[in-house]
C-alpha cells in the first residue's frame, strides 16, 4: 500500500523538499494539539483543586459559626447558673424601686433593707428574660465580663461609706485651690 504522498512524488508534482515540509508541518500540529490538551488538563485540575479551597474555606466558616453558636449558648447557661445560685430575696415588696432598662423605666418592690444595700451598691440588679433578679456586686461583675447587657442597674458604692472612716472628713479642700 502507497501513500498519497509517494503516489504525488512518483507522479512529479511533489518534490521531497514539500514533502517533508508538510510532514514537519503535521508534526507542529500534533505536538501543538498535545500541549494544548495537556493545558486543559491543567486548568481543569487547578479548577478542581480551587473548588476544593473553596469548600474548605466554606467549611472552615461554618465550623467557626457552630463554635461561636455553642460558646454563646455555653456563656447563656454560665449566667443562668450564675444568677440562680446566687439570687438575693426582694424582701416582703413593700417599698416600689423604679430604674431604667433600655428605653422603659421598670419598677420592681423590695423591702426597706434590699433597697438601702441597691443604693449602696451591694446589691445589683440583672434582667433575666422579662423578669428582674438581685445578685451581689462581685456576681454581678461576673455575669457583666460575659454579658453587660444583662446587668440593669450598677450603683456605685456611696462616698458616704468611705468618708465615715476618713479622719480627714472634717477638712474640706477649697474649689479655688491649686497645687
Amino acid at each position: 500500500m502507497v501513500s498519497l504522498q509517494e503516489q504525488l512524488m512518483k507522479a512529479g508534482l511533489v518534490d521531497k523538499k514539500k514533502a517533508a515540509k508538510v510532514h514537519q508541518d503535521k508534526s507542529k500540529q500534533k505536538k501543538e494539539a498535545l500541549r494544548s490538551g495537556t493545558v486543559t488538563v491543567n486548568e481543569t485540575r487547578e479548577a478542581a483543586l480551587e473548588a476544593q479551597r473553596r469548600n474548605a474555606e466554606r467549611a472552615r466558616e461554618l465550623n467557626a459559626q457552630r463554635d461561636a453558636a455553642a460558646q454563646q449558648k455555653a456563656i447563656a447557661a454560665q449566667i443562668t447558673q450564675l444568677i440562680k445560685q446566687n439570687r438575693q430575696a426582694k424582701g416582703n415588696g413593700d417599698i416600689a424601686y423604679n430604674f431604667t432598662y433600655g428605653t422603659k423605666v421598670e419598677r420592681i418592690h423590695v423591702s426597706a433593707a434590699v433597697r438601702d444595700h441597691l443604693v449602696a451598691g451591694r446589691l445589683v440588679i440583672v434582667g433575666q428574660g422579662e423578669t428582674f433578679e438581685l445578685v451581689p456586686r462581685v456576681v454581678a461583675d461576673k455575669i457583666a465580663e460575659r454579658d453587660a447587657s444583662l446587668v440593669v442597674r450598677v450603683n456605685k458604692p456611696s462616698a458616704a461609706v468611705a468618708a465615715e472612716d476618713d479622719p480627714y472628713a472634717d477638712y474640706k479642700i477649697p474649689d479655688d485651690f491649686e497645687w
